[in-house]
This record gives C-alpha cells, sequence and structure tokens, in this order.
C-alpha cells in the first residue's frame, strides 16, 4: 500500500495533464513522462505516501515527520532547483543556436529542455491529488 498509492497518485496526475486544457499535450509516452505540468506528479507522488503513512502510522509518527520533510525537499525542488535548470537550458539553447554554424557545437550539444520546473499552482494541484488519492485508497483497502 505505501508503494501502490503513491505510484497511483503520480500515474492520476500525470494522466491528468492530458485532460487539463492549460497543458495541451498529445498523449504520448515521451508527454507521460514530462517533468513540467499541471498538476505536478511528483507532488502527487511524495503529498500520497506522507498522506498514507499519516493515516496509518499516525501523524505524530517519526516516519510521517520523516516523509513531511521528505515531501518539502522534494517539492522545494521541484519548483525552485527545475526553474533554474530551465533558465539554463534555455540560455544554452540560444548560445548554441547562435553558434550553429559551428559543425562540432551542432553534433556535440543537443537542445536542451526549458519547461522542467514546475508553478507553486501546479504544486499545489498535485498535492491535492496526492492526497485525495491516499484517502480514497485508504478507505478502499483499510
Amino acid at each position: 500500500m505505501y508503494l501502490i498509492i503513491p505510484f497511483v497518485a503520480a500515474g492520476v496526475a500525470e494522466m491528468l495533464k492530458f485532460v487539463l486544457p492549460g497543458n495541451r499535450r498529445k498523449l504520448t509516452v515521451k508527454n507521460f513522462f514530462a517533468y513540467s505540468g499541471m498538476p505536478s506528479g511528483h507532488a502527487a507522488m511524495v503529498v500520497a505516501l506522507a498522506t498514507i503513512i499519516g493515516l496509518t502510522e499516525g501523524f505524530a509518527s517519526p516516519l510521517f515527520g520523516f516523509s513531511v520533510i521528505f515531501a518539502a525537499i522534494i517539492l522545494h525542488d521541484a519548483v525552485g532547483l527545475r526553474e533554474y535548470l530551465g533558465i539554463h537550458g534555455k540560455v544554452l539553447n540560444v548560445l548554441v543556436k547562435d553558434l550553429r554554424d559551428d559543425k562540432v557545437l551542432a553534433e556535440h550539444y543537443p537542445r536542451l529542455q526549458e519547461h522542467i520546473g514546475h508553478t507553486y499552482m501546479q504544486i499545489f494541484a498535485g498535492a491535492l491529488v496526492g492526497m485525495a488519492v491516499s484517502v480514497i485508497g485508504y478507505y478502499i483497502f483499510i
């Protein structure tokens, strides 16, 4: 249950990315595992894990405390660190494009992804999906 529910939550979040109109994604394997979009699959997964641990082990348990800290680190990186990586990708893509006449650069530097981070709204929506899936799963399995 501790493994199944978080993966189900991430899967639900990823499937919602194809249904919600703001994402404009085609249903492909590559897009299913894409980094950004609404809602955040990362948020859904780690919040689902923390929620199911809280529901089964108790919200005062050390394991729940650990899972909340783990979730906070993952969510912080999903917003902050990956936003910076996207900015770097955009800058490097411009530099490589400006130097496209150089055959060495064209062969060795692929186009980098520019949208790999999440907004706070995407994180919040993913967290809601994770909590909802955990609560539903808890009442189905327990």
